[in-house]
Parts: structure tokens; C-alpha cells; sequence
């Protein structure tokens, strides 16, 4: 065989194993036998997670996030021990990614500017990260440099206010900040306020400013948790996670506006014990939206209407563990992650292309108290 197609074939084979195979991260708490963050392998054809290792050892990364180019990845601590203008702060770390077995170097850790970081999200031109602090209620823009390092916060948002819960709600909690696909604007969901809070992001002086409308609210005692857009940019969802209830938004792309639509059950009709949301995923496709339920321990999945982006009900399904705090799509759509904090595991669902319905594979693999998945 000629030299040249010998080389031809190799690049070929090469990329086919990179199309089909991931890298998946795991954010943990380490309270237990996790010692930090976890990485696997998963194959898109097969379904296939092979059994996770220590990429990093970090104390409690319960959120994660990867940047546009791969090339890093961030993490919360919410194990606290640091300071901001005289407050209790937790931090964020900035690691370099090694694409070849998934393990992870320090660049870089500072502060959050709030206590206990939840969730971490980076802007689409990778310029920014953007962090929630749930129990100070703030909201921080940390800017990236161009080693993929972290500066300390250029922006800083304290929400106001308090709701109905009498224990979930006596004051603001941020629970998660995500940019949209254009990166022109970030949307902040806070379970003490009942409302999303939306802002320009100024890309050239690293801030956040408020748009207009600032926020929309939910029904109170609602507790607003996670935030999902479409892949055409036209809705948002919301699951609420004491109402354990998802909201669908009609989004503005010009003034980043949401217009609530219509909100849906995430639990049977029939449930009466206690659960609460924690996330939710649009298919690749824009044609299904998940939720998870923690005590009532599943998924929830519905059909997305692609004109008005409202949703139907199709099934739900257990995890096969004990409260899925989070769960992740692979990029091909075609396999679901659920991560079952309290019974320290991850299990793999196959997903239908044409219902969105999920089937276990009776694959899983453990991680100490699993809390965030993240493909690579």
C-alpha cells in the first residue's frame, strides 16, 4: 500500500475514533470517597463509560465547565476558606485539559466572590466565566486570560429580596448564570427572589449590565433553579425547584427579554412525597426538553413544540439512584447521563431520536457523590 493512502487512512481512523469517543468530566462533592474530579471515556456508537479516575484532586467541585475551545476547564469550590471585601468567599479554579488521557493542571484558583458557588458557565467567545453564589445571592464575572487563567471578579451583582417559602426563600439565592448562544446577554435564575434576572454583557470592559426588562418573575414559591435555551435561540426553560415545575419563556433575541409561555408539572400526578427539581437539558435537536426530579428520583421528558417551544408530557423514568442533582446529552443526542448524588453512581440511558424517550442501558458506573457531568 502506497505511503500516502496508508497516511489517508490513518488520519481517517483517527478522526472516526475522535467523532465517537468523549471525554466526560464529573463535579463531586467530597464529602465521602470523592476526592475531587472525575474523567471517562465514553463512546457515542455503543453507549460504553468506562470506569471514572481522578483528573484532579479539589475539595467539593460541584459545578463545572469546559471553554469553547476545550483547551480548559473551570470549577467551583464550595468548600469555602477564602475572602471577598471582608466576606466569606468561595473560589474558582482554572485547569488546562490534556485531550489525550483527560487529566487536569492547575492554572489558577481565586475567589467567587460570594459563599457557596453553584454553578459556573462561560461566555461563547470565552472571554468570561460567569458564576452563581447561592447563599449570598451575588452573581460575579471573573474574566479569562489568555493563558485560559482566571483574573479575580470584574463584575459583582448582590440580588434583593426574599418569597413565600418560609425556609427556601428568606433571602436571594443564585443558583445559576448562563450566557446565550450569541454570548450578548446572561440570564441569572434565583431561587429565593422567584425571578430570572437578565443582563448585556460588555465583552470589552468584562462587566454585566442590567437589560431592560432587568428580570421577569415566577409564581411565588416557584424557586427558579436552572436555565436552558433552544438551539435556535427562540425559548428558555426554567425548571423551578420547589414548585418542581418547568416554565417555558419566549426570548427576545434583540433586548434578551423573557415572556413566560406556559409552565408544566415535572412529577406524576399521582406523586405526594417530597421532591425537588435540579436540572434541565434541551435535546440537540430542540425537539425534547429533560428535567431531573430528586425524590422522586427521574427524569422528566417532554416534547418541545417547534413553533411555540410549549411542551407535552411523554414519560417519566428512574435514574436508577438516589437524587439526580444533575445529568448530561452527549453531543450526538443519542445517550443520556444521570448522575445520582446519594447513591454515589452514573447510569447510562439510550434516547429515542423520534420520541425522546429514554431506556437504561444497564450500564453504571460509581463516582462519589456525583453532582455535575460534562462532556468533553
Amino acid at each position: 500500500m502506497r505511503p500516502a493512502l496508508i497516511a489517508s487512512l490513518l488520519v481517517m481512523t483517527t478522526s472516526l475514533a475522535s467523532a465517537r469517543e468523549h471525554l466526560v468530566y464529573f463535579g463531586t462533592y467530597t464529602k465521602k470517597a470523592s476526592k475531587g474530579i472525575y474523567v471517562a471515556r465514553f463512546d457515542s456508537e455503543t453507549g460504553k463509560l468506562s470506569d471514572p479516575t481522578l483528573a484532579a484532586e479539589t475539595v467539593n467541585p460541584s459545578f463545572l465547565a469546559l471553554s469553547p475551545n476545550r483547551r480548559h476547564l473551570y470549577a467551583v469550590g464550595e468548600g469555602g476558606g477564602a475572602n471577598f471585601n471582608g466576606k466569606p468567599s468561595g473560589t474558582v479554579s482554572a485547569y488546562s485539559v490534556n485531550p489525550t488521557d483527560g487529566s487536569l493542571a492547575m492554572i489558577n484558583t481565586t475567589v467567587s466572590a460570594g459563599s457557596a458557588p453553584c454553578h459556573i458557565s462561560v461566555t461563547p467567545d470565552g472571554a468570561n466565566a460567569l458564576v452563581a453564589n447561592y447563599s449570598s445571592g451575588t452573581v460575579t464575572l471573573l474574566p479569562i486570560r489568555s493563558d485560559g487563567g482566571l483574573d479575580g471578579p470584574a463584575y459583582v451583582d448582590q440580588h434583593e429580596g426574599k418569597s413565600v417559602h418560609p425556609s427556601r426563600q428568606k433571602g436571594p439565592y443564585a443558583h445559576s448564570i448562563n450566557p446565550s448562544a450569541d454570548g450578548r446577554f446572561a440570564f441569572a435564575a434565583n431561587l429565593g427572589t422567584d425571578k430570572v434576572y437578565t443582563y448585556r454583557v460588555d465583552p470589552t470592559t468584562h462587566t454585566l449590565a442590567p437589560a431592560e426588562p432587568a428580570s421577569v418573575s415566577l409564581e411565588p414559591g416557584s424557586g427558579p433553579r436552572h436555565l436552558a435555551i433552544s438551539p435556535d435561540g427562540r425559548h428558555a426553560y426554567v425548571i423551578n425547584e420547589l414548585a418542581n415545575t418547568l416554565t417555558t419563556f419566549a426570548l427576545d433575541a434583540d433586548t434578551g427579554a423573557l415572556k413566560p409561555l406556559q409552565t408544566v408539572p415535572t412529577l406524576p400526578a399521582d406523586f405526594t412525597a417530597q421532591s425537588t427539581t435540579a436540572e434541565v437539558v434541551v435535546h440537540p435537536s430542540g425537539r425534547f426538553v429533560y428535567g431531573s426530579n430528586r425524590g422522586h428520583d427521574s427524569i422528566a421528558v417532554f416534547k418541545a413544540d417547534p413553533e411555540t417551544g410549549t411542551l407535552t408530557a411523554v414519560e417519566h423514568v428512574s435514574t436508577g439512584g438516589r437524587t439526580p442533582r444533575n445529568f448530561a446529552l452527549d453531543p450526538s443526542g443519542r445517550w443520556l447521563l444521570a448522575a445520582n448524588q446519594d447513591s454515589d453512581s452514573v447510569v447510562v440511558f439510550a434516547v429515542d431520536s423520534s420520541t425522546g424517550r429514554l431506556t437504561p442501558t444497564g450500564q453504571s458506573v460509581t463516582v462519589g457523590m456525583p453532582v455535575c457531568v460534562r462532556f468533553y
